[in-house]
């Protein structure tokens, strides 16, 4: 069956965008990748950057909250806590949006990580777009004017965050290979050549 949703996932400087915009074009679906915050925030109607910040790092308000916790200042935790919940929403609303966008069909949804969602759905295929930590972090470098230093300091935050956004949204501990139907390495693949393997696989 030729999968008309394909998923990428990429990490930071594995030129999973390029790889995305190349597949699409290979297999004429269409592309998405902020829609699906647009499409939450609408839900909500609140502002779409409220509900990306929703997606970032563990903010500043839960660390606190976890800090009034441990020190028994109970009297702040509730309202803290109420925007957590808050936040949590508008998380639940980027999953509903990646559901639906899936069932649209004939689409590539980069970032998310929509394959987690989408596991097991008929007509979907999972694909993770890698690279050595070493190009990677070579790449950032070149892509953000900075030495290779920062370009590796870069690169470590950029995957801390991602397993920490891996574990909020879908309780994944490591992310695995074999979460994915299709793994490609960019290391020495163009984003077309990686596109042409994907879209072999699709079918």
């Amino acid at each position: 069956m030729a999968k008309r949703v394909i998923c990428i996932s990429r990490a930071r400087g594995a030129l999973g965008e390029q790889v995305g915009q190349a597949v699409a074009r290979r297999l004429g679906l269409r592309v998405v990748d902020e829609e699906i915050v647009a499409d939450a925030a609408a839900k909500e109607n609140v502002d779409p950057d409220v509900v990306a910040d929703a997606e970032q790092r563990k903010s500043f308000v839960h660390r606190l909250l976890m800090g009034l916790a441990a020190s028994g200042a109970e009297a702040y935790v509730a309202p803290v806590q109420s925007e957590i919940l808050e936040r949590e929403r508008y998380r639940e609303l980027i999953r509903e949006a990646i559901v639906q966008t899936a069932a649209e069909g004939d689409v590539v949804i980069v970032a998310h990580a929509a394959s987690y969602p989408l596991a097991g759905l008929d007509g979907v295929l999972r694909v993770l777009v890698t690279g050595s930590p070493e190009v990677r972090a070579k790449r950032l470098a070149e892509e953000e004017g900075v030495d290779a230093e920062e370009g590796e300091k870069i690169r470590k935050r950029s995957d801390g965050n991602r397993a920490d956004y891996l574990k909020r949204f879908y309780d994944v501990d490591e992310e695995l290979p074999e979460h994915y139907d299709v793994v490609v390495n960019t290391d020495e693949l163009t984003p077309e050549q990686a596109a042409a393997v994907v879209a072999a696989a699709a079918g």
